[in-house]
């Protein structure tokens, strides 16, 4: 029988993640959760270096994996939960799990599955949120806050880049310009489209400079889940092969690693001893909701979203197949 601590830690566990993992309005939020703002409303960021001279850009790319499970092996109770892993490309390596799914586009029934399992990208940045709508938005001590980027909010920052009429970066503490983020919805999902830099340039104002010279800049490769040793990568692996599978997630083998937001590493030794290495990166790599999906999907970008067809069954059949 469980003891009465273990009781309070499971009942507090399932509490964290119905709540979210407790990233809401409870406290200072250095990420500013733009995607909370209501539709129809706008806010205006300023972003600034990336505090790593050798970053040519003011931001770094993140590659995620979405594990998808049926539940949480061992609780009667469990709903489906999710886990995000770290796609070993952004570290410049092969990534065996692509590899794998990158083969499931040659045949279309498993088109839809391949989707699923496919990197995510976003984008770190950071700067200053200078029109902030978000009434119960709290912001740290520094100012500097983090922006998690998705894909369609980026394209329209590159396109800007390119544009030969934009004469100096737009991160210059003296030339630079704002960003105006607008968010509509379209098709169910939220929408920035019509988000866009400022006309006009605006030096940083007397109190920006002082958080910039006080605070510093945040060195933006802090920001992304730590490389996985050797054996957080076959964790990784098992992880999504099971994943696939339909099967629950193991928290007595992998939450030492990789774990659902809200969860807590369980004590004990699980079946391999954890790496010092091994971190579980789902708790540090938030990602801002999805904007609306692109229409197809293509062979090295990541795959538009798409509904689920035939059965779940069948599909993991024909990979297995397919694999053997």
């Amino acid at each position: 029988m469980a003891s009465l601590a273990e009781i309070r830690a499971k009942l507090k566990e399932q509490e964290s993640r119905a709540s979210g993992g407790g990233n809401g309005s409870n406290g200072p939020n250095p990420i500013y959760p733009f995607w909370n703002i209501k539709e129809g409303e706008s806010c205006t960021l300023r972003f600034l270096p990336d505090g790593d001279a050798d970053n040519t850009f003011f931001w770094k790319e993140r590659l995620m994996i979405k594990l998808p499970f049926a539940g949480i092996k061992g609780e009667t109770d469990s709903r489906p939960v999710q886990v995000q892993i770290p796609c070993m490309e952004m570290y410049g390596e092969t990534c065996n799990i692509l590899n794998e799914v990158r083969g499931w586009f040659k045949d279309s029934s498993l088109e839809d599955m391949g989707r699923k399992y496919w990197k995510k990208r976003s984008y770190v940045f950071q700067g200053f949120v200078t029109d902030n709508p978000i009434a119960d938005d709290q912001a740290p001590d520094n100012p500097i806050r983090r922006f998690i980027i998705g894909p369609q909010i980026f394209q329209l920052i590159k396109q800007a880049l390119m544009d030969p009429d934009m004469e100096e970066l737009p991160t210059d503490y003296t030339a630079g310009v704002d960003f105006r983020l607008n968010k509509s919805s379209k098709g169910g999902y939220a929408d920035y489209s019509t988000s866009s830099w400022a006309r006009r340039d605006r030096p940083l104002n007397d109190e920006e400079m002082n958080a910039v010279n006080t605070h510093g800049l945040f060195n933006l490769t802090d920001f992304l889940p730590k490389k996985p040793d050797e054996t957080a990568q076959k964790v990784m692996h098992e992880m999504f092969e099971a994943s696939v599978d339909g099967e629950a997630y193991d928290a007595d083998r992998w939450s030492q690693y990789f774990r659902p937001a809200g969860m807590q590493a369980r004590t004990g030794d699980p079946q391999v001893a954890a790496s010092p290495q091994a971190t579980a990166v789902s708790q540090s790599a938030p990602v801002a909701p999805e904007a609306a999906p692109a229409t197809a999907p293509v062979a090295e970008a990541a795959p538009a979203p798409a509904a689920a067809s035939g059965d779940a069954n069948d599909i993991r059949a024909m990979i297995r197949a397919r694999q053997g």
